[in-house]
């Protein structure tokens, strides 16, 4: 293993080198604007290991120029802030032009692990209206900036491809979502905000010109490798569809839904992106619908492999007058269901603590999921539990994974399987449980903390933030000191529901 590149110096708020490579697109892409000052802004909430991304000093989270920068009050030195451009796809519907309707990019600052393109962008949601703003106040409120705060880092410590939240800033000046609430601005950070729907805007307004220009840009400054190849853009197709693939493999593992799975919250990079009306899986129920608006079930958790799918689609055609051929665009996303199983079945078999592949495999999978949906077990417990079943257990040591489930009976005829299987491969308890305990999270974010620690921030007591952010950026540990954190949900948290004013 190789040790890590020794720290760099870190940056004051002021001395952070900031370019804009976006702002260098044509005029069209973009409108220069300032942010909306947020009245008398103070600190929510900040990510240490978010600043140490960028080299910032966490020492400047208490600096009053941090807070009036990451409220949109003061510009940093060589900013050039605008909003962004595009169109989508909502809930399966064109939605024509779109944009960034309460968000605006501050510019972009060089990353400390320096991977491709070596640069994150700073972006303040919430920071006020811009000319895509559709009737809308370009506003966020303090909840929906805690929730996507806590997620962004829940994620990034979970291992899931996302976006990342340095911090929130909010304010007493109130908004009317379903009712008054107090506005906040998160600020949000990514190698780039480009989306599907960014390619779909150009495409639909039969702008080719400006797609190129897109394509061209996303290639040179995030897929720099794909340059060489025969067709660029259809190696740009095939690598987008591919990590997006992959990522939706690693939310069906993990139990996310995202609730908002349109094409323009979809990132060019296989990102998880616009945290909105999320949700992890607890009951299991492979038809729930986290998003309280979805009234369909579009985004249900089992329909997020399939829309997904359709969305690369609804990419490969804003791209097919870049690459030509249709035939060469459907190889292209024909490579998503092969790429999504085999990420689904290879962590699948590490959740399971299965080293080896065998023919019977998807018939052991397909018998939990069911077992899990006939009588709604825990999803985040379930599979942590099952990292302490031993291969002699008994009905007797199998008792907190039992109390899981209603048919008990079902769950001991699994268990049997499951333990045959185990010892097809002479597995070891102990190797097996740690290496189950590295993949299998004890600690995701479940709706009831995030309100918990809501209302505690809609009070001024921003601690509760603090100490679950903790928590979650160690989800795989132990952490006996806060074991209530992993417990399931309390009753009153079965009436909590998340919109897209979420």
């Amino acid at each position: 293993m190789n040790a890590p590149a020794p720290p760099q110096l870190c940056h004051r708020i002021d001395d952070l080198p900031l370019s804009n490579s976006f702002g260098a697109l044509p005029p069209a892409f973009h409108t220069r604007l300032m942010p909306t000052p947020l009245p008398a802004p103070y600190l929510v909430c900040a990510s240490v290991s978010a600043a140490q991304l960028i080299n910032l000093d966490p020492a400047e989270f208490a600096t009053a120029h941090f807070v009036e920068t990451f409220s949109g009050n003061r510009l940093l030195p060589d900013s050039q802030p605008l909003a962004a451009v595009y169109s989508g796809h909502q809930f399966g519907v064109w939605a024509g032009q779109l944009g960034d309707g309460r968000a605006i990019l501050l510019g972009e600052v060089p990353s400390r692990e320096g991977a491709a393109p070596g640069t994150l962008e700073l972006q303040l949601k919430g920071s006020g209206q811009t000319p895509y703003s559709r009737m809308g106040d370009g506003r966020a409120v303090l909840r929906s900036s805690i929730r996507e705060f806590l997620c962004s880092e829940a994620m990034a410590a979970l291992g899931i491809p996302t976006s990342r939240a340095l911090c929130v800033t909010g304010s007493d000046q109130r908004v009317m979502r379903e009712t008054p609430e107090t506005t906040a601005v998160a600020t949000r950070m990514a190698p780039t905000f480009v989306r599907f729907g960014s390619f779909e805007h150009w495409f639909y307004n039969d702008k080719k010109s400006e797609l190129k220009v897109l394509a061209d840009y996303v290639i040179d400054r995030c897929y720099p490798q794909l340059r060489d190849a025969d067709n660029p853009y259809l190696a740009l197709l095939s690598e987008v569809t591919r990590r997006t693939a992959h990522l939706i493999a690693q939310w069906q593992a993990v139990g996310f839904m995202h609730g908002v799975m349109n094409t323009d919250n979809m990132s060019i990079l296989g990102q998880t992106l616009d945290y909105g009306p999320f949700g992890f899986m607890e009951a299991f129920d492979a038809q729930h619908i986290c998003n309280h608006t979805d009234q369909q079930g579009r985004y249900a958790y089992s329909m997020q492999p399939q829309i997904a799918h359709w969305n690369c689609y609804a990419l490969g055609q804003a791209i097919l007058p870049l690459i030509g051929e249709v035939e060469e665009a459907q190889a292209a996303l024909q490579i998503y269901q092969p790429e999504y199983a085999a990420k689904l079945d290879e962590l699948l078999h590490a959740k399971l603590g299965l080293n080896s592949k065998q023919p019977d495999d998807a018939q052991l999978f397909d018998a939990m999921f069911a077992i899990m949906q006939n009588s709604h077990a825990d999803f985040t417990s379930f599979f942590r539990r099952l990292g302490d079943l031993t291969i002699d257990g008994s009905v007797e040591t199998d008792q907190p994974l039992r109390d899981l489930f209603i048919d008990r009976a079902a769950f001991d005829a699994w268990a049997v399987q499951y333990r045959a299987r185990l010892r097809q491969e002479n597995s070891q308890d102990s190797r097996r449980r740690l290496a189950m305990h590295q993949v299998n999270p004890k600690y995701v974010l479940r709706n009831y903390l995030a309100q918990t620690a809501i209302e505690k921030a809609q009070n001024k007591d921003f601690s509760e933030i603090g100490k679950l952010l903790g928590i979650l950026e160690k989800p795989f540990d132990e952490q006996p000191e806060h074991a209530s954190y992993a417990d399931l949900p309390p009753d009153w948290a079965s009436h909590l529901e998340v919109s897209c004013s979420s």
